[in-house]
């Protein structure tokens, strides 16, 4: 993958500055919705093998990496916060964990040798700058029959008092650049980039957060 350095994005460095900024805090946050995110832990390790080798990028602090490396042979996980990924660094973690600091894949990156078992990517793909970009990138780190597993606000299915508060939040500093995207241009983009969409779900109570496994075609 390409170093963040190298990029000239400006969306992407925004990305940086402002998850490095939320780094520490982040990391003392209680998890929102624990049901929903033990939910789909499990979902998660119902698709994954032991001999499988893993890359989730947009990791933050690590706590999914955390909880999914001991069911599979080897984990990366990426971020684009340098911040974050110190955090993560920081914890008790099993020898199968490596994390380091790296944008979210793009069709110009050299894929990776030997291609990976899953790419996983939570609460990632409205805040990435190229979204087709991306997706083309992660297909090209997959193995043939490789699964791709994403769980993606999608702003565009959300109130219209959250849709027109984001910008203001953003203005302030207190949001990241996002995209607006809706379910169903979110699938419809995950099968143009090379995918079979295999199983979508939601959990817990918010029903505009799609999880979707999509095995490369």
């Amino acid at each position: 993958m390409t170093d963040i350095a190298a990029r000239t994005d400006e969306k992407t460095a925004r990305q940086a500055r402002f998850w490095d900024r939320l780094a520490k805090r982040y990391a003392a946050m209680p998890v929102r919705d624990a049901p929903a995110w033990e939910e789909t832990l499990l979902a998660v390790r119902e698709v994954l093998r032991p001999h499988d080798r893993v890359l989730e990028i947009g990791c933050g602090t690590g706590g999914t990496a955390l909880r999914l490396a001991p069911h599979v042979a080897d984990y990366t996980g990426t971020d684009i916060s340098a911040a974050m990924i110190a955090i993560a660094a920081e914890k008790p973690a099993p020898l199968n964990v490596t994390f380091r600091r790296e944008e979210a894949p793009t069709a110009e990156d050299r894929p990776l040798d030997p291609p990976v078992d899953a790419v996983l990517a939570f609460n990632l793909l409205h805040l990435v700058s190229d979204l087709d970009a991306t997706l083309s990138g992660v297909r090209a780190h997959l193995k043939p029959s490789g699964l791709f597993i994403s769980k993606t606000p999608c702003l565009g299915e959300m109130s219209v008092f959250l849709r027109l508060l984001v910008p203001v939040l953003q203005l302030v500093g207190k949001a990241p650049p996002v995209t607006a995207l809706t379910e169903a241009d979110l699938r419809a983009r995950i099968e143009a980039a090379g995918f079979e969409i295999t199983d979508r779900r939601t959990f817990g109570k918010n029903r505009s957060v799609p999880y979707f496994v999509a095995r490369r075609s």
